[in-house]
């Protein structure tokens, strides 16, 4: 049985990429239109046209993506409160740009998770900070490579904790929590994506753990030196993005029903 569960969600997990649920719904207006139910054809050919444009269009990922990221916007580091110590979740959105529609991805110009954890560090926002996230491959946490990026930012090796176990958002807060009990921490900035902040804060929230959200950055925004862009016009990169917007409502959704935020 849980391999049979594993299967389904491994075919989800695929239909979460619009091209992917396009493709599937349209193979199946074609086989209705082989045993010549027309207007099932139609309406699967029809389904499949509009989400792939849909999720094409700028104007989907700036309305539906924004709702998450102005959950917990943040203005200034200054109106962040201090707390015992901050604490990083693995994984990145949209590859870490700084702004969504981007066609090519700068590494001086991206800003990591890490790197907002060490600004605040910097700020004196908290003593100490905790990497959280496992290997999602081979045998290197993410959290031994966030330790390794603030160590080189900066931050002493004696600040950093790390807890190397977590695979999911729910995994973060759980063993986050196990960690601040061993170090006597009572208190914590979250840091993730603006994206991904609402799930992540649900979750801590949830566990009873004091948290403060200190997102990233919003990445779902309007550029303003490219003349040709438009709300309307079909993107690339607003394609391949709605990926991240995705997953995150269905991941928000599914923590809800099984009660964990």
């Amino acid at each position: 049985m849980s391999e049979f569960i594993s299967l389904i969600s491994g075919y989800l997990v695929l239909m979460i990429v619009p091209q992917n649920l396009a493709l599937f719904l349209l193979v199946i207006g074609v086989l209705f239109y082989l045993i010549r139910w027309r207007r099932l054809a139609f309406l699967f050919s029809f389904t499949a046209a509009l989400w792939l444009v849909l999720w094409s269009l700028p104007v989907t990922s700036v309305k539906v993506g924004s709702f998450l990221e102005e959950q917990y916007a943040v203005s200034s580091y200054d109106e962040l409160p201090t707390a015992d110590a901050i604490v990083v979740l693995g994984g990145n959105t949209a590859a870490n740009r700084q702004n969504w529609f981007e066609e090519t991805l700068d590494s001086e110009s991206a800003f990591r998770r890490v790197d907002m954890a060490q600004k605040l560090y910097a700020a004196g926002k908290a003593p100490k900070v905790i990497v959280s996230g496992g290997a999602n491959e081979g045998i290197i946490s993410e959290a031994r490579g966030m330790e390794f990026a603030l160590r080189n930012l900066g931050v002493p090796a004696d600040a950093i904790i790390r807890e190397d176990h977590s695979q999911t958002t729910r995994e973060n807060a759980l063993y986050t929590k196990k960690t601040m009990a061993e170090h006597q921490i009572n208190s914590v900035l979250v840091v993730t994506s603006a994206l991904h902040m609402p799930r992540a804060m649900g979750v801590f929230n949830h566990l009873g753990i004091t948290a403060y959200a200190a997102p990233n950055p919003p990445q779902i925004v309007v550029p303003t030196d490219e003349p040709d862009f438009s709300l309307y016009k079909p993107n690339k990169r607003a394609l391949a993005a709605s990926r991240s917007i995705i997953k995150e409502y269905l991941g928000y959704w599914v923590y809800q029903f099984r009660g964990w935020i």
